[in-house]
């Protein structure tokens, strides 16, 4: 058949100019047969977002300690309200991985990237009325600086020096050095960005931001309602006409509600009865792979952990090869102890990997001042779906090299105020980063809020400095490799495995072709790239 009438039909249907009947006859007409015609409507109809819908989607992380303050979002659930529903960034990482602008239209650096000047969008409105401008974006920013700041991403910002409007749209940001990767940063979900107040804080307790979707109730730990942002300045995107996102811990709820058509989406599937959904006719099962990884963090700055043999008795004590087959049921790939993944530029897969070995873990129990030890793992479902399974293969495998392990169960509420970053070994979960910078930052820098195993390094900060400001990708390769092996070999983390997200939704529930890797839930990002279908 001729191609550009096929293409032109596809066209019309995209633009909404034509029905599934009109879109049919029309086939018919330039030579289609009738099977091909219905095949290529159902495709194309498929693809085109609708409008409409109530999305119900149940995601674990939240806690009845929640807040609305970007600053202090500690997990998955609240990432996804707050940044993936309420507000915008400057910058926005896509599907395919690239950065690309959100509230900032462009940017560029100095030559040597310690000054990075952004264009913000003009025309955008906040949830109130209010006209975003310069302001809103130097105030949000400025939320997560000084040295009485509580924000996650302290660490991330620590190297701004200034932040300052350049007239109404436009912000001059000036950097302690050369940060190559600093748009990046900007996407981070913590760095939403809100209206600013006249005493130059924010507005985060309204919940008022940018984005495509307005809040209406707030309950933490428990319930957030979102309706449609009517004005919403992303073109085709937001297309629920509300959502409905569920702090659910427990994954047999999860599983039921899905199931039992209660719930559209759920974020990790419980792999050991992963089948039971994937011969359910309505329900598809959606596995994104990235730098996602699971992690068992030992406070480095509390004894016995303090003692880095023990450290690496505890490394070699674990089996990973039963984590993988155990606990993401294949649905990932075998870890070395520091956080770049494959899907980070700077991965480097030459770092020998790390293989259960009790007897290796002896001779380092040994070198630590112990013939046996008895260790306490907190653990609960919310830090990893499997946690505790796994905390039950560490205790069985580090028996034999004299480890006696008791596990702790911790309620899943309060986990990441009350054990994360507070017992001296607990169970953790990284989503991984963009970049190599990001993640390192973010959790192995000295003193960055999120470091949470206390580790403190400083040939390894020395280097994170250094790689950061330098543009030649060679070097920074290398330098990035030594960073791996540093946390590899004295970091405060035992890594065993890279999880891939693997979440279900219904099958009238729609996606892009491509999905985002960096997060769950298409980089929680689904709220406004996903609709429903007929």
């Amino acid at each position: 058949m001729d191609k550009i009438r096929k293409h032109a039909l596809q066209t019309q249907l995209g633009l909404n100019e034509t029905t599934r009947r009109d879109f049919i006859r029309n086939a018919l007409a330039v030579g289609v047969s009738l099977p091909l015609s219905m095949s290529m409507a159902r495709q194309v109809f498929a693809a085109t977002p609708k409008k409409g819908g109530i999305f119900r989607q149940a995601i674990t992380g939240g806690s009845t300690t929640d807040v609305l303050d970007p600053a202090q979002v500690l997990d998955m659930y609240m990432a996804n309200v707050s940044y993936g529903q309420i507000r915008n960034n400057l910058t926005e990482i896509s599907a395919d991985g690239s950065l690309v602008g959100e509230l900032a239209e462009s940017w560029e650096s100095s030559s040597d990237a310690s000054t990075w000047t952004f264009e913000i969008r003009k025309g955008i409105e906040f949830h109130n009325g209010k006209t975003l401008d310069a302001h809103d974006v130097v105030a949000s920013l400025n939320h997560h600086r000084g040295d009485d700041s509580t924000s996650a991403a302290k660490s991330i910002v620590e190297a701004v020096v200034d932040v300052r409007a350049d007239g109404s749209h436009v912000v001059v940001i000036d950097l302690s050095g050369g940060s190559a990767d600093f748009p990046f940063l900007l996407s981070d979900f913590h760095l939403s960005i809100c209206p600013a107040k006249e005493d130059g804080g924010i507005d985060w307790e309204s919940g008022v931001g940018t984005g495509g979707y307005i809040l209406e109730s707030f309950d933490p730990g428990v319930r957030t309602v979102t309706k449609r942002n009517p004005n919403y300045w992303k073109e085709n995107r937001a297309h629920f006409d509300g959502i409905e996102t569920l702090f659910i811990a427990d994954v047999g709820a999860r599983t039921s509600g899905i199931l039992s058509d209660s719930l559209d989406a759920i974020t990790r599937v419980d792999l050991k009865t992963i089948n039971l959904l994937e011969r359910n006719p309505n329900i598809k099962i959606i596995q994104t792979t990235g730098n996602q990884h699971y992690t068992l963090p030992m406070l480095t700055d509390t004894a016995p952990y303090d003692n880095n043999e023990l450290r690496l008795a505890l490394k070699y004590a674990i089996d990973r090869e039963k984590w993988k087959k155990v606990i993401v049921r294949d649905y990932g790939k075998l870890a070395n102890d520091h956080p770049i993944g494959p899907g980070n530029r700077y991965y480097d897969g030459e770092i020998e990997q790390r293989a259960y070995d009790p007897d290796k873990a002896k001779f380092h129990l040994k070198r630590a001042g112990y013939d046996g030890i008895d260790l306490d793992l907190h653990v609960a479902e919310t830090a990893f779906e499997g946690a505790t399974d796994g905390a039950q293969l560490v205790q069985d495998s580090a028996r034999k090299a004299g480890i006696n392990i008791n596990i702790v169960r911790e309620p899943n509420d309060g986990y990441w105020s009350n054990v994360w970053q507070q017992k001296p070994w607990c169970a953790s979960y990284w989503a991984g980063r963009a970049t190599e910078d990001w993640m390192f930052s973010l959790v192995y820098a000295s003193g960055a809020a999120w470091n949470e195993s206390h580790w403190s390094n400083e040939k390894f900060d020395r280097l994170l400095l250094q790689a950061r400001a330098e543009l030649d990708s060679n070097k920074r390769r290398d330098m990035y490799g030594e960073m791996q092996r540093l946390v590899r070999d004295e970091g405060g983390s035992v890594i065993p495995i890279y999880a891939s997200f693997v979440q279900a939704i219904s099958n009238n529930v729609h996606t892009p072709e491509e999905l985002g890797n960096n997060l769950e839930f298409d980089g929680h990002k689904n709220a406004e790239r996903w609709w429903f279908g007929d």
